[in-house]
C-alpha cells in the first residue's frame, strides 16, 4: 500500500473537513456520555447548540487553513485515497514549553491495524525537529488509542519519551512529550 502524508492547501480542507464528523463520532466512543463528547440538540457533535449543520462545523475549522506557519492540517492518503489527518499545533496554539503539538489524528476504521498510522505519525514528527506534545483519554474505554501511542512513540524514540497524566487545556489527560532535535 502507497501512503502519503500531504499538507493540505484549502483547496484541499474539504476532504479533512469531510471526515471531521467521522473523527468526532469515533471520539465519543472513547468517552461514552461524558459532557462534550455527545451530540448537541441539532445531531452534531459539537458542545454549542449554536452548530445546526455540519457547514457550521467546517466554517470553525478554517483556522487550520488560515494560519500557515503556525498550524498545519495533513492528509493521510492510503494507495491515492482519503485515509485520515494529522492536525498539528504550534506557537501560540500550544504550550508555551512545547515546540509542536499533535491537535488531532484521526485514521478511519478500514484502515487500522495495517502500519499505516505509525508511518503517519513518524512522517509528521520526522517534518519538524523539536520538543513535542500529544495527549489523549486516559480512560480504560481508550486502551487502544493508549497502546497506539506507546508503541509508536517508543519505536520513534527508541524508548526516550515522557509519559504522564494531568491537567490539560482539555482536562484530565494522558500527556505524551518526547524530543527529536
Amino acid at each position: 500500500m502507497n501512503i502519503e502524508v500531504i499538507l493540505t492547501t484549502e483547496d484541499q480542507a474539504y476532504i479533512i473537513k469531510n471526515m471531521y464528523p467521522l473523527y468526532l463520532h469515533d471520539l465519543s466512543g472513547h468517552y461514552g456520555l461524558e459532557a462534550d463528547h455527545t451530540p448537541n440538540q441539532h445531531g452534531i457533535f459539537e458542545n454549542s447548540n449554536d452548530y445546526q449543520t455540519l457547514q457550521d462545523q467546517y466554517d470553525v475549522q478554517n483556522i487550520w487553513w488560515e494560519k500557515p506557519g503556525s498550524l498545519y492540517p495533513f492528509l493521510i492518503m492510503a494507495d491515492e485515497v482519503p485515509a485520515g489527518f494529522v492536525l498539528v499545533a504550534t506557537s501560540p496554539y500550544c504550550s508555551k514549553d512545547v515546540d509542536f503539538f499533535v491537535h488531532e489524528f484521526f485514521l478511519m476504521q478500514p484502515y487500522r491495524g495495517r502500519g499505516i498510522a505509525e508511518y503517519a505519525a513518524s512522517n509528521v514528527f520526522d517534518k519538524f525537529k523539536g520538543d513535542w506534545e500529544l495527549f489523549t483519554n486516559p480512560s480504560e474505554k481508550n486502551r487502544t488509542g493508549q497502546q497506539f501511542w506507546r508503541k509508536t512513540l517508543s519505536n520513534y524514540t527508541k524508548g526516550k519519551y515522557e509519559e504522564l497524566y494531568g491537567q490539560t487545556t482539555d482536562g484530565y489527560k494522558l500527556i505524551f512529550r518526547f524530543s527529536n532535535r
